[in-house]
């Protein structure tokens, strides 16, 4: 998951630019893929775990504790947001019954310094759509029901690889992305008026809603807000 603005630089070290896997349960079954658009510079680049310091990451992140889907450090809640303080910490998340990607699996850069939105045709090119097509077969046969995609980019993206390989067991959700952006299309009259966040818990409403529906078990989840 990215930050929105095209060009936004680290403010502390170079972006790798390496691959971020898959964060998964070591074992068990998984329910639901949450795919977002690509790793941010400041987060999933520097933590190397999808969305974790990622700025619009810690919305989803909330979502995920408060349905039991992932267990985050007790650390994690004494800490500036940013994925490379959790790297120099050791920390990581775990998750359960939830896989968690993105539809490009590095931080966009032309420089390896400020970041860009991944090209369609990275997106969309035969390595990237070959990438996602072996993690939906790994995770389909532990067990997956649907993926949720966060965004356009990702939304887009996994319709191209579900309609180059269909998988008729899966269904996929969408909500928008959690950036400001995002939250403001959610809203009556985009959002005038309305309060950041109230538009945040709004969005971690429909997003956990999202998750169920996909196929994550709702007793774990416990009752719906």
């Amino acid at each position: 998951m990215t930050p929105r603005e095209k060009g936004a630089a680290t403010t502390d070290a170079r972006i790798a630019g390496r691959p971020v896997p898959v964060l998964m349960p070591e074992a068990g079954e998984i329910f639901v893929l949450l795919v977002g658009e690509a790793p941010g510079p400041r987060g999933a680049d520097k933590s190397g775990v999808p969305f974790f310091g990622d700025a619009a990451g810690r919305h989803l992140y909330q979502v995920l504790t408060r349905i039991h889907a992932v267990t985050l450090p007790e650390a994690v809640n004494r800490m500036p947001w940013d994925g490379a303080g959790f790297l120099a910490a050791g920390l990581r998340p775990v998750a359960h019954g939830v896989a968690l990607g993105n539809a490009f699996d590095r931080c966009p850069t032309d420089n390896g310094i400020a970041f860009r939105a991944p090209l369609r045709s990275e997106l969309e090119g035969e390595e990237n759509v070959a990438r996602l097509t072996h993690d939906l077969h790994a995770l389909i046969a532990r067990g997956l029901r649907g993926i949720v995609t966060l965004g356009r980019v990702a939304t887009k993206t996994i319709d191209v690889v579900l309609a180059r390989a269909p998988q008729l067991s899966v269904i996929r959700h969408a909500v928008p992305h959690p950036s400001a952006q995002g939250l403001l299309s959610m809203a009556p009259d985009r959002g005038r008026g309305a309060r950041m966040s109230d538009l945040q818990e709004s969005w971690m409403v429909h997003c956990q809603q999202m998750i169920i529906a996909a196929g994550y078990p709702a007793d774990r989840a416990g009752a719906l807000p």
